[in-house]
């Protein structure tokens, strides 16, 4: 049998910040539930990447509400795997628009031979591996950390 998200994500060495920063925000429950979800998962690299202390200052129990506002961001209520994101931003004229689990908005684009998601800051993220399937829902690999 498949492994949940979460199950997914302790298994991926890329993806060791991405699964303290779910624990410390609470959500491993969450993600291990029923579903289905579609996680866009940033990698270590991307939480690297981020201006330095922002990790340290997100995991901090007093940041929780930020944190959780930052990870839900990267969820998709749904089952939504690569193709079906290909048809939405198809016939969404070469944009989609995600509604997040946060309750914000990501803007997904076909571009250099992927998929970008464009977060409400301007920041983007290419999809560099989709369709990791598990359990509850579908998880694709994101090379920035997008914020709400």
């Amino acid at each position: 049998m498949a492994k949940d998200i979460v199950d997914t994500a302790v298994g991926s060495p890329d993806h060791t910040t991405l699964v303290s920063a779910v624990q410390a925000a609470g959500l491993a429950d969450t993600l291990k539930g029923a579903g289905p979800f579609t996680v866009f998962a940033p990698t270590n690299a991307a939480f690297s990447a981020l201006p330095a202390g922002t990790v340290d200052t997100l995991l901090k129990p007093e940041s929780k509400a930020d944190l959780t506002a930052v990870l839900t961001y990267h969820v998709v209520a749904g089952n939504v795997d690569a193709a079906a994101l290909t048809s939405q931003i198809e016939a969404g004229g070469g944009t989609a628009t995600l509604k997040t689990v946060q309750g914000g908005e990501l803007k997904a684009r076909l571009a250099d031979g992927g998929v970008t998601l464009t977060d409400a800051k301007g920041n983007t993220a290419k999809v560099t591996t989709a369709d990791l399937t598990a359990s509850n829902g579908v998880i694709h690999v994101v090379d920035k950390v997008l914020m709400p």
